[in-house]
């Protein structure tokens, strides 16, 4: 009474691992013209749509690079909300360095983006640019270079604070855990 013998779909182990069809799988490509990279981004078509653009990393960076969440908002609702924002995401800020996105596209803070207007630098700008920035305007209005002017003092103190800032930042993306 020998038959053709058992599956290998019956009982516990199971002996074939799920999911490990023969067939192939399709997979979406990016929605940009001309692009055949894997589209796993999705994108809102626009602002509360269910219908979602499908685009590759690079293409969804560039998509959301001119995206305004307050579009429409004055100064102060514009604030209101940033603030509510932060507080409702407050725990994933811990991991925000884990994530794919670059500098200049919206991985940066409020604090990062003034301290790198203090320091004249663009929202790309790497930590060696900010590291010769910060030391060639620190030199400019150096206590030591401009005894007793207090308006020196003042901008040595804020070119300072800024590059403590992007520092801790910087080690922030850095750091290994």
């Amino acid at each position: 009474m020998s038959g053709k013998g058992r599956s290998n779909d019956w009982g516990f182990p199971r002996w074939r691992s799920y999911d490990s069809s023969r067939e192939a799988v399709t997979q979406r490509e990016c929605d940009r013209h001309g692009c055949g990279e894997p589209g796993l981004c999705p994108a809102p078509k626009s602002p509360n749509s269910p219908d979602r653009w499908h685009f590759c990393q690079k293409h969804a960076a560039e998509y959301n690079r001119g995206w305004d969440y307050f579009e429409g908002l004055d100064k102060e609702e514009k604030a209101k909300r940033a603030k509510d924002e932060r507080r409702e995401n407050s725990g994933y800020a811990e991991a925000s360095h884990y994530g794919w996105t670059g500098s200049g596209d919206g991985s940066r803070s409020d604090d990062e983006m003034r301290a790198l207007e203090v320091l004249g630098l663009e929202a790309d700008a790497d930590f060696a640019a900010i590291k010769k920035a910060y030391r060639a305007k620190a030199k400019l209005v150096h206590p030591d270079v401009m005894p007793g002017d207090e308006e020196a003092a003042q901008q040595f103190q804020a070119i300072q604070v800024s590059y403590e800032v992007l520092r801790q930042a910087e080690e922030r993306r850095e750091w290994k855990g």
